[in-house]
């Protein structure tokens, strides 16, 4: 498979806060996947973006674009990108329809002419095109950037963190939309906190804390995970998580929604009578006790504790 992207050995250390944003990242993407940086806001995926979309130089390290050097071949690389960065980043005072034209003559093209590509997006868009880009809500405003983005036929695009804010049903209409284009032949690369969008890419990195943690497909990651996970409901969950933690080292326990996941090393020779019976022994009241498949964040959470 064609290689898009590579990263070796990217670090960035703002020199004025001393902050250490990226350290010693090294990654591949291959052509049209569509490839996920997941993790919390300060992992350091605003920054990766950045670098990778030419807008800032890595402190040190490189970053080839289809064979183009991001510090040299800045102008030709950004020929055949898209970019929707984190903030809505359009004209507020321009209409849908002028933001649009004005991004299409930056590239030296026409809405017309590109039309085929936004079409499926634009569609939604439409009964809205001489509306002021500021008035739209934000499931509206993500369409827009997205075709902003699309208007000059990208081979590669970029999406920070592009369902942020957005309803459940505009974040399920976003990862549609997302599979489409992949399927027109455009590598992907988005980020995202929300672990559940993992699943839906085809490779993933875990970012934490300026570093990368893991990459792989999620289902291998899910696959590789080394512990048992059984979730738990009780009448005393902050004093549930305690009790666990303490019990022994090669149990993790952590709050998930409305409930407690523990994480037990199967290496450890324990039952499930066993633990009920444990905590039943400090007067905690379960009211839910079962053996579950784990996730993307309980591999996430696995990492940060374990390492």
């Amino acid at each position: 498979m064609k290689e898009a992207i590579k990263v070796e050995n990217v670090s960035m250390k703002y020199e004025k806060s001393k902050v250490i944003a990226l350290d010693n990242i090294s990654f591949k993407i291959n052509e049209n996947d569509i490839f996920g940086l997941i993790g919390p806001d300060g992992a350091g995926k605003t920054t990766l973006f950045r670098i990778l979309t030419t807008l800032i130089l890595p402190t040190q390290g490189s970053v080839e674009i289809y064979g183009f050097k991001t510090t040299k071949d800045y102008k030709q690389i950004r020929q055949f990108i898209g970019y929707v960065p984190e903030r809505f980043s359009l004209y507020q005072d321009l209409t849908v329809y002028e933001n649009l034209n004005f991004f299409a003559s930056v590239y030296k093209t026409t809405i017309k002419e590109n039309y085929a590509v936004i079409k499926d997006i634009f569609i939604h868009l439409e009964p809205f095109k001489n509306r002021k880009a500021g008035k739209l809500s934000g499931g509206m405003k993500q369409k827009l950037a997205l075709c902003c983005a699309l208007i000059n036929k990208p081979k590669i695009l970029f999406l920070d963190e592009p369902t942020t804010g957005v309803d459940p049903v505009s974040r399920i209409e976003f990862w549609e939309t997302i599979k489409k284009l992949k399927e027109n032949g455009i590598t992907i690369i988005v980020s995202t906190p929300y672990m559940d969008e993992a699943k839906l890419c085809d490779r993933i990195a875990l970012m934490f804390n300026s570093k990368i943690l893991n990459i792989s497909t999620p289902d291998d990651i899910i696959s590789n995970f080394e512990s048992n996970i059984f979730k738990i409901k009780s009448d005393n969950n902050s004093y549930l998580k305690k009790i666990l933690n303490d019990f022994d080292k090669l149990f993790t326990a952590y709050y998930f929604g409305d409930s407690v996941h523990l994480a037990i090393s199967k290496e450890l020779a324990i039952n499930e009578e066993q633990i009920i019976s444990m905590i039943n022994e400090k007067n905690i009241k379960i009211f839910e006790f079962s053996l579950i498949a784990p996730t993307i964040e309980d591999c996430f959470i696995k990492y940060l504790t374990n390492g």
